[in-house]
């Protein structure tokens, strides 16, 4: 077989970013949005309580460029739209989360399975009805911005499934090699402990640098949260915030994630 490359009358077909964004096991990739028809203030100006400012909107243009600046809305009744860019700020380093030995034994027994971006509506709609009145503040009006972002390749789903049930997850937007983790739910002990663990092993391995959870309570606190200095947050965002990074999106079984309890 001739394999000499042709020098007339052929064109010669180059492959394309499209054809990589278009891969059925990788999730979609951001699209480019125009700019922020928004001056957000810089998040070091932020007051005690981390409020950057109030106002704005949640287009996609101004939730890109806030969470690429270290800045998420936190809607609160009876007020203009806050943002907010708290100090210290919670993270998960990839290779830090804590698994007990309960939930160990659950990755081990369970059966379940997860997946990446296959019920992302649903999956807020979780988190927005599973929280009782601390899930207020994910809106009808945030629950469709969210949605808007992940059609546009910008936010992300974890689903933790027992067969075709939906039974927990956790969602987000990510910015590079970040995922800024919004809000998670559980329909079975475990199973947002499960989202989460998963999570973080899909982002590493895609090449991700660290998990923002924005507040860490104490349950994140449990689960491998640590405090870090804004300063130090944002440096490790800039750094990051760039990257090509691209989730496997396959549905995978749970017990793979399972730890040896150490000695």
């Amino acid at each position: 077989m001739d394999r000499h490359r042709p020098t007339t009358g052929v064109p010669t077909r180059r492959l394309t970013r499209r054809a990589v964004d278009e891969r059925p096991d990788l999730a979609r990739a951001p699209r480019p949005l125009p700019p922020s028809a928004w001056v957000l203030p810089d998040p070091e100006q932020a007051d005690e309580d981390g409020v950057v400012g109030v106002g704005a909107d949640l287009a996609p243009p101004t939730l890109v460029d806030a969470y690429q600046r270290g800045i998420f809305p936190w809607p609160h009744p009876g007020v203009p739209l806050p943002w907010f860019s708290p100090d210290p700020r919670g993270v998960v380093d990839l290779d830090a989360v804590h698994v007990s030995r309960s939930l160990r034994r659950t990755l081990r027994t369970c059966g379940w399975e997860t997946s990446v971006d296959a019920a992302f509506e649903s999956v807020v709609a979780g988190c927005a009805g599973g929280r009782g009145e601390a899930g207020t503040w994910i809106t009808g009006s945030m629950a469709r911005a969210y949605t808007h972002l992940h059609r546009l390749g910008w936010a992300h789903s974890v689903e933790v499934w027992d067969g075709e049930d939906l039974i927990g997850g956790i969602y987000g937007v990510q910015v590079g090699a970040v995922f800024t983790g919004e809000s998670m739910f559980h329909r079975r002990d475990d199973a947002s402990k499960v989202a989460l663990l998963d999570l973080t092993t899909r982002l590493g391995e895609a090449g991700g640098a660290f998990l923002d959870v924005q507040l860490t309570t104490e349950h994140l606190g449990r689960l491998g949260a640590v405090d870090v200095p804004r300063e130090r947050f944002l440096r490790r965002l800039h750094a990051a915030r760039d990257a090509d990074v691209r989730l496997q999106t396959t549905r995978r079984p749970v017990a793979r994630l399972t730890i040896p309890a150490p000695p």
